[in-house]
């Protein structure tokens, strides 16, 4: 049975880094067709309508209808330990990420905050997340169960460390390599499953884990691989001195391997300019993570850097101080504002949609409304509370319209999240 889907429908056709506005299609009265868990059509509602009369339809009035949120970077173990008081990464670590992550070798309480953490994002409007877990195979195996069990396309990978963390929380060059192995093997390409390779930092590994890790993405290199780069002043300077032999923080991975199309770097706010002109020529991704870099002080991302090369978007739960995409693109907003870059909403939303799903290289797949896509939406409320209605109501177009939800939203303005065609909750 097909679902018709009606509202006004939001796609893109191209890059509104590249195009403006002009990326962007509405449809005023829309409607979205959903046959087997993938879109079959999008249109006027009244000619899909007519086409499709035993279609059961789903009216949700003039509330927008677009891709599902795409979070491209987070931790769902700091889910419990969100909003912790301040502190420099170094010490957010060692205070409360180490600790909390500790608990993970539990199994049972890995499976209660995956269950946890997918149903939060989910009543936030987002479908898919890119997830870091601990060094517990458990902690893998909790997520993709979870999401498996939501039909839910997730990305997540053990993450590796073998030195500079607790006893409890360090494995080895080889364990990771083999725990990781086993858990690629197991869980990759399940489902609507990826596993990704996930070293978590250079100062946390040392250069035998990370050369383990580029081998293993040497023979696996349809996966995805995620870490950390140059997120603070003082995490640099840190890497400078365990690594003296590195040209800069990038080096660090791209000597063992881990410098390629489909890779995920985290935060990459100080970059130099040798580390730029080698992610461009590399093909690799940045993660920009707004929401974390105020909150721990680290610094403002070069949304410039969109122009060049694939930009996700993403709330970096814990260090981020929202589950919500929609407060992450008003972060994203602000930021650029501080740097003389403003962003215009159709920028905002695309990266957490389309171009996030582009920096997880499954724009084929999901972050977009077109035939063949997977059925991956959100409804979203323009008027969900009375400030955001009052300014909506004053809207000439589209983005004068879609704006003040991207400031003022939260998830009182999520209608409905459907995942692989079915709605949730």
């Amino acid at each position: 049975m097909a679902d018709l889907l009606l509202g006004q429908v939001l796609h893109f056709t191209g890059d509104p880094f590249v195009l403006g506005e002009a990326a962007a299609q509405h449809i005023s009265d829309g409607a979205v067709l959903v046959e087997g868990g993938r879109i079959a059509a999008v249109g006027e509602a009244s000619a899909l309508k007519a086409a499709h009369p035993q279609a059961t339809r789903h009216d949700y009035g003039r509330a927008l209808i677009s891709a599902g949120f795409v979070d491209a970077h987070v931790h769902y173990p700091q889910t419990a330990m969100i909003a912790s008081w301040g502190k420099r990464l170094i010490d957010w670590l060692n205070d409360y990420t180490f600790p909390e992550e500790m608990r993970f070798a539990d199994p049972a309480y890995a499976e209660d905050i995956a269950a946890r953490y997918l149903d939060i994002v989910t009543a936030h409007g987002t479908t898919t997340v890119c997830s870091y877990a601990t060094i517990h195979p458990a902690s893998v195996d909790a997520l993709f169960g979870a999401a498996q069990a939501r039909g839910m396309r997730v990305y997540t990978g053990k993450t590796c460390m073998d030195r500079n963390a607790p006893p409890g929380l360090l494995d080895t060059a080889q364990s990771a390599y083999d725990d990781s192995k086993a858990l690629l093997r197991k869980w990759h390409g399940v489902d609507r499953l990826s596993y990704v390779i996930t070293p978590r930092f250079s100062p946390t590994s040392t250069p035998e884990q990370l050369a383990a890790m580029g081998q293993l993405w040497k023979e696996h290199p349809d996966c995805l691989m995620q870490t950390h780069l140059s997120e603070q002043t003082d995490e640099i300077q840190w890497v400078k001195e365990l690594f003296p032999q590195s040209r800069d923080y990038l080096d660090t991975y791209e000597t063992q391997g881990l410098l390629r199309e489909g890779a995920l770097y985290g935060h990459s706010i100080w970059l130099t300019e040798r580390e730029k002109a080698r992610l461009i020529e590399a093909g690799a991704s940045l993660i920009h993570c707004p929401t974390s870099n105020t909150f721990i002080g680290s610094g403002l991302f070069d949304m410039g850097l969109a122009r060049q090369l694939r930009v996700g978007l993403a709330t970096d739960t814990g260090g981020g101080s929202s589950f919500s995409m929609l407060h992450t693109m008003a972060a994203a907003y602000e930021i650029a504002q501080l740097r003389g870059q403003a962003l215009n909403p159709a920028q905002l939303w695309w990266l957490a949609t389309q171009g996030s799903a582009r920096a997880l290289h499954a724009e084929d797949k999901i972050g977009n409304i077109a035939p063949g896509m997977e059925a991956d939406l959100v409804v979203v409320d323009l008027a969900s509370t009375f400030p955001i209605e009052q300014a909506t109501r004053r809207a000439e177009t589209l983005w004068q319209q879609i704006f003040p939800t991207i400031m003022m939203g939260d998830d009182r303005a999520i209608r409905a999240t459907w995942i692989g065609g079915r709605p949730k909750g």
